[in-house]
């Protein structure tokens, strides 16, 4: 049995209206050469509504294999803007672990000398109400999936993976559930998505009022899924914070911010 479903969700992220259909999912956001599901087009528009996600500032898409379960893809931007509406963030250092002769050398930044091996990356996020920072170390062989732009810039690449690591352990209630592309050992960019030729294409292909069909079964556990996170609590000590903040900071402001404040030299192991 099937029910007929508006397609079109509205929602708003960091101020600005966002509108999905499944039609503009599955034209404009997905990425490889599977052809996607009726329940993963909702997973993914429930996720990107849930999460305040805006999928033409290429902040979310869908990644699709043959037959296999898709993949939603989050941007690290969209971390970091997660991470900056928290007014508990107090920034973050990172870097890159090396193994120079018998030694392993923690470096910061994205560079190494010729002969170091890279190991893994690092990183540390700071928040106010914390008495450590929170730090995660990754290996190398762990993310390092041979894809080409891990072969070009493969110290930039486990750094970016260690920031996103931490800012999830650290921001759990806001990042808990997503993965970006480097994580999910995709190695794919989002369909280059300008505003302005989004919303040319959009206005004449789509219908505010276009519906389409999903099975009762699956409406019926999106809904509940997305109706048991708004309610869950999520574990740990963590303060009701106002997200309302829509500062930005630059990543070298924010690591110079971390090393102003206090315990900047202690690091909590993550599992």
């Amino acid at each position: 049995m099937t029910t007929k479903q508006t397609a079109v969700i509205e929602y708003k992220s960091n101020g600005q209206e966002v509108k999905l259909s499944p039609s503009m999912v599955r034209n404009y956001l997905v990425s490889g050469k599977g052809n996607v599901s009726d329940q993963e087009i909702v997973s993914f528009m429930q996720l990107c509504k849930y999460q305040g996600l805006n999928p033409f500032l290429n902040e979310a898409y869908l990644v699709k294999y043959g037959s296999a379960p898709a993949s939603i893809i989050t941007s690290k931007e969209a971390f970091m803007k997660r991470a900056n509406s928290d007014p508990h963030f107090k920034g973050f250092k990172a870097g890159i672990l090396v193994q120079r002769g018998e030694e392993l050398k923690k470096l910061d930044g994205a560079i190494k000398l010729p002969k170091d091996i890279l190991i893994g990356g690092w990183a540390e996020v700071k928040r106010d109400d914390r008495d450590y920072p929170i730090s995660v170390e990754i290996s190398l062989d762990e993310f390092g999936k041979g894809q080409s732009t891990w072969k070009q810039m493969p110290m930039n690449m486990i750094r970016k993976t260690a920031i996103v690591n931490a800012l999830r352990e650290a921001f759990p209630e806001q990042l808990g559930n997503l993965y970006t592309d480097e994580e999910q050992g995709q190695g794919l960019a989002p369909k280059n998505i300008n505003n302005q030729a989004t919303e040319t294409t959009i206005d004449k292909k789509e219908s505010v009022e276009q519906t389409f069909d999903v099975p009762e079964e699956t409406q019926n556990k999106a809904d509940e899924y997305f109706d048991k996170q708004d309610s869950e609590t999520m574990e740990g000590d963590f303060n009701d914070s106002d997200n309302s903040s829509e500062e930005t900071t630059s990543e070298a402001e924010q690591e110079e911010l971390f090393k102003e404040g206090p315990g900047a030299g202690v690091h909590s192991k993550a599992e």
